[in-house]
């Protein structure tokens, strides 16, 4: 099994770099196609599709002024404090002698309990990220449509 191990590991790094190496060349290339494209380009060509005017302050691309990334880290980080806290108190509190024995088999249900504290509660904070950014998108754009 150790044998295998090695070629995985250097098979997953090599795809790795030449992915990255792909995104790079991939990106210049398609800037290129747009820059020849945007010189062809006519605005009839698009017909009424762009006839909608567009709020001040909104870019053509984004369909939201403010970026939520602050919001989404402090809640996942939120969230992964609060499951390694809930785990170390379900870990203190169901296994005898959390903190004496060097037992494996403890080791490992407070492995998992600490695993699966941080994922569920890091998860509920991309949740409750989302529902606040979707709460406040929505007020933004009655907002814009009130003006």
């Amino acid at each position: 099994m150790s044998y295998i191990t090695g070629w995985i590991v250097v098979g997953i790094i090599t795809l790795g770099i030449y992915k990255l190496f792909e995104l790079f060349v991939g990106k210049k290339e398609r800037l290129a196609i747009i820059e020849k494209l945007g010189d062809k380009l006519d605005p009839s060509m698009l017909g009424n599709r762009l006839s909608l005017p567009l709020p001040v302050g909104t870019s053509f691309m984004s369909s939201s002024p403010t970026s939520f990334s602050a919001l989404k880290f402090g809640c996942l980080l939120l969230g992964m404090g609060l499951g390694l806290l809930i785990g170390y108190m379900i870990g203190v509190t169901t296994i005898p002698g959390f903190f004496t024995e060097n037992n494996w088999r403890m080791n490992e249900l407070a492995s998992l309990i600490y695993g699966a504290s941080v994922l569920l509660f890091g998860g509920l904070g991309l949740v409750i990220a989302f529902i606040v950014e979707l709460k406040i998108s929505r007020k933004s754009r009655k907002d814009l449509t009130r003006d």
